[in-house]
């Protein structure tokens, strides 16, 4: 079976550390040549809530898209992502891209919109993948972000898993 190249964007607000470490250890069993972006404090968008910690994840997978996307919420809710009691969100994995596919797949809009509306994404993608080019705009990354406008403060964090760094001081 051929392998699919996938980006995948990581958030959370509670026990922020532990989930997405978590979350990280679960997608390791699913992916191969998984690399990381730096990590990112951002102030929540559309919710109220305290701040996030978010950064981008690629890797290579032999699941087709829509067991990808069963799984991550699989891996979501063991973080209590759809607990009734939730204070904030634990966990968060959205696929932002799939193979380079464009279009609508049972529902799920790639590449995410959310690329090209939001900087915890697009920061973390450009440093990750400078060269990736957006399949629906023809730009890469790194362009994309140095004519982003987009109004969110972020700031590098530290963060480690597994004794990497995946922020650099």
């Amino acid at each position: 079976m051929s392998l699919s190249t996938v980006y995948l964007g990581l958030g959370s607000n509670i026990d922020r550390h532990t989930h997405l470490c978590a979350g990280l250890d679960a997608l390791a069993a699913i992916l191969t040549e998984m690399r990381c972006s730096p990590a990112f404090e951002s102030q929540p968008v559309g919710i109220k809530s305290g701040p996030f910690i978010n950064f981008v994840v690629t890797g290579k997978t032999d699941l087709p898209l829509m067991e990808l996307g069963r799984r991550l919420k699989f891996i979501e809710a063991e973080n209590g992502r759809y607990a009734p009691d939730r204070k904030g969100l634990p966990l968060d994995i959205d696929v932002l891209m799939y193979d380079g596919l464009l279009g609508s797949f049972e529902g799920l809009e790639l590449p995410r919109a959310e690329i090209l509306k939001n900087a915890f994404v697009l920061w973390p993608l450009s440093l990750l993948a400078p060269e990736l080019v957006h399949p629906g705009v023809g730009q890469t990354m790194a362009q994309l972000w140095q004519q982003a406008h987009i109004d969110q403060v972020l700031a590098p964090v530290a963060f480690e898993w597994r004794g990497l760094q995946l922020t650099q001081p």
